[in-house]
């Protein structure tokens, strides 16, 4: 009898368990049959052009040029630690001085710049776009919309896609500028490294290629960053709670896909 207890008990688990996974798989397929949706409602060519080129400039200011001082903040710092973080543990008389200069320029072009900078900025980029989305759809603003015939995601999310997408190329390149200027700032300010050392680091077997691979992850991670915060913002179903919920919830999977997308981004094209 005990053992016939103990062998429903866990069938019950196991069922259980089976239960949470059906419902997550079936949970995840519909977020990508949603996505999916609204993706091909948003790329389409705009019915009023002259409102697209307005909103659009406006999200060129909103999502580039307001992202522009934390950006500039947080590459000057990061140059600066990675180049003294460089020379702590290259310092070994068997390898050249320049060592620091060229693992701190690799660091900025190859991760920094594009896919730590995109983590970052998924969090002021993407939770704005969210909220701002949520609460439209929570106030009935979109609704509204839809009633008048207007294509709501077209309207509301190509432009915040289409901006973020123009402007984090220049991003990444500020950031890889502003990094290495906070690394020859430690060179000139301190006596942790001499500033030739580090020019000559930065110069040393140079390759154009790893620029145009930090702008291409850019790209995919600026398009990831807008479309899924969108996505979240604009199947928000509550209140205020929700929104808030759906911000968090567009950050932390915008992050993950990032991350995903980094791993097989690194293996294509490197």
């Amino acid at each position: 009898m005990k053992k016939t207890l103990e062998y429903l008990h866990i069938c019950k688990i196991c069922s259980t368990f089976a239960r949470i996974l059906i419902c997550g798989h079936m949970h995840i397929l519909q977020h990508i049959g949603e996505y999916t949706l609204l993706m091909g409602k948003v790329l389409r060519m705009p019915d009023r052009q002259r409102m697209f080129w307005r909103q659009y400039s406006r999200e060129l200011e909103k999502q580039g040029l307001q992202s522009l001082p934390i950006v500039l903040i947080i590459s000057v710092f990061i140059g600066a630690i990675l180049t003294i973080q460089a020379k702590t543990n290259t310092e070994n008389p068997l390898l050249p001085t320049y060592t620091t200069g060229l693992l701190t320029r690799e660091t900025l072009l190859l991760e920094f710049s594009s896919t730590i900078l995109c983590l970052i900025l998924a969090g002021k980029v993407g939770s704005n776009i969210a909220s701002e989305i949520g609460t439209m759809r929570i106030t009935e603003q979109i609704d509204a919309m839809e009633i008048m015939g207007v294509n709501s995601a077209n309207y509301l999310i190509l432009p915040k896609i289409l901006a973020f997408v123009t402007m984090m190329p220049m991003l990444v390149i500020i950031s890889t500028a502003v990094g290495l200027l906070g690394g020859w700032a430690v060179g000139a300010f301190t006596d942790i490294i001499t500033v030739h050392d580090y020019l000559v680091g930065i110069q040393y077997a140079f390759n154009p290629y790893f620029v145009w691979y930090g702008i291409i992850k850019s790209l995919v991670f600026a398009f990831v960053i807008t479309s899924m915060s969108s996505y979240y913002g604009y199947f928000v179903r509550g209140g205020a709670l929700d929104v808030g919920r759906a911000s968090t919830n567009a950050v932390v999977n915008s992050n993950i896909m990032i991350l995903f997308l980094d791993l097989i981004l690194s293996k294509l094209l490197l």
